[in-house]
This record gives C-alpha cells, sequence and structure tokens, in this order.
C-alpha cells in the first residue's frame, strides 16, 4: 500500500512541517548531488551505537540529531518524505508548532536509544528520519483513529486508490515492522532498515498521544470523499 494524502484538513499552515522537509531535501542535495565524497560526511555527522556504548559525550548527541536529517537515497529521502508530509501537518495542528517540533525531535532521539539498546555494538552508520516519522504515525494513530487515508493498492496487475482507515494504514507497517524486527534480533551488526528505531519512535509516538489526547485542536470536517 502507498498512501498519498489523508482526509483531515488542518486549522493552521504547518510552518514547522515544511521546515523540516526542507531542511532534509537541502542536507540530502549537500550530501549527495554537490559532495563527491557522502561517506565522509556519514563519518561525521551520522549516529554510530557503538560510540554512545564507549560512553555519550555532546558529539554523540549531536550526531544523533544530525542523522535525523540525512539519507542514504533518493527512495529512503522520499518515502519518508511522504510520510512526514501526509501526516506530520495533523500532529503540528494538535500539538502547536513549538510542541511540535520538540516532540519531533524527541521522538528521534527516542528511536536512537531504541536502535542503540538492540545493537549496542553496532559500527554502521545510521541515518534517516524514519524514527522521527515513526513517533509521528504513533501519535496520529492515536490522535485520529477515524481518519481515513487515500492509499494506492495493488490488485492482481491494477493499482486502486481507495480509502483506508488510518488505522489498518499505520498498524499494518507497525505490525511489518515489529515482525523485521524481532526478526533481526541476534543477526549480529548488518546494514539496512533499522527496524527497532521505527519501533521506538512508534511506541514514543503512542505514549505523547495518549498523554495529550485531551489537548489541542480537534479535527476540522473533512472534505467530500473522492474515488
Amino acid at each position: 500500500m502507498i498512501p498519498i494524502r489523508d482526509e483531515i484538513k488542518t486549522h493552521r499552515t504547518p510552518f514547522v512541517n515544511y521546515g523540516l522537509i526542507l531542511i532534509n531535501v537541502v542536507v540530502f542535495l549537500l550530501t549527495y548531488a554537490l559532495n563527491t565524497n557522502p561517506e565522509g560526511v556519514y563519518s561525521q555527522f551520522a549516529f554510530f551505537p557503538n560510540e554512545i556504548r564507549q560512553g555519550l559525550d555532546l558529539g554523540d548527541v549531536r550526531n544523533i540529531l544530525t542523522s535525523m536529517f540525512m539519507h542514504a537515497g533518493w527512495v529512503h529521502l522520499l518515502g519518508n518524505m511522504l510520510y512526514l508530509w501526509i501526516f506530520g501537518d495533523n500532529i503540528e495542528d494538535r500539538l502547536g508548532h513549538i510542541n511540535y517540533l520538540i516532540f519531533y525531535l524527541a521522538g528521534g532521539v527516542f528511536a536512537a536509544f531504541a536502535h542503540y539498546l538492540t545493537n549496542p555494538a553496532s559500527t554502521i552508520p545510521t541515518v534517516g528520519a524514519s524514527g522521527a516519522i515513526a513517533a509521528v504515525l504513533g501519535a496520529y494513530l492515536v490522535f485520529y483513529p477515524h481518519s481515513r487515508v487515500y492509499t494506492f493498492i495493488p490488485i492482481g496487475f491494477f493499482i486502486r486508490l481507495r480509502l483506508v482507515p488510518a488505522v489498518v494504514v499505520l498498524s499494518l507497517w507497525f505490525i511489518l515492522q515489529l515482525f523485521s524486527g524481532v526478526g533481526s534480533l541476534g543477526m549480529g551488526d548488518q546494514g539496512g532498515t533499522a527496524y527497532w528505531a521505527h519501533i521506538g519512535g512508534f511506541v514514543f509516538g503512542l505514549l505523547v498521544g495518549f498523554l495529550f489526547r485531551n489537548s489541542g485542536r480537534e479535527p476540522m470536517p473533512a472534505p467530500p470523499s473522492w474515488n
């Protein structure tokens, strides 16, 4: 399934969400399009779990934050930004601009430590906004459980656009991460998707969502449905 947008309108312009997307895109372009040595950028600004194991310092905290705005390729970037575009504006609308920024960054940090706890000796650089975006998804599931998402669904040789309940889209996403994360345990220091960062971020979002579900703005009425 490929979600393309939800049906909830926002009360205010999501300036912070737009800014986060812009920063991610600019950092990616600076890392790849304008840089002949992206590995050198990773070595300086990516998150390395084994470095935390040796003792946490300000440099490690900086790298956790900077790694949240770095991506390993176009597919990685576009996939993350699609989810942030669809779901982030509603969480910003609910929490407010400043609170949303704090929540997003805190979700990314929580996700990084979840990844560290399951891969403490890893020397592979960890990059991407996925952990912070997973926190956004978790909060969205709590705040807007009755929302629906316009989703492309492959049916045989065809792709259909359907309205799917957000609880289905996000629950299936989380279940996939959970099964993949459990399957990755004990497999040693391998690259690829940091599933436990996704799981940690999502759980963080759920917790924040439950804490603040009775505060903030309620969603605006949904626009007319289309197929």
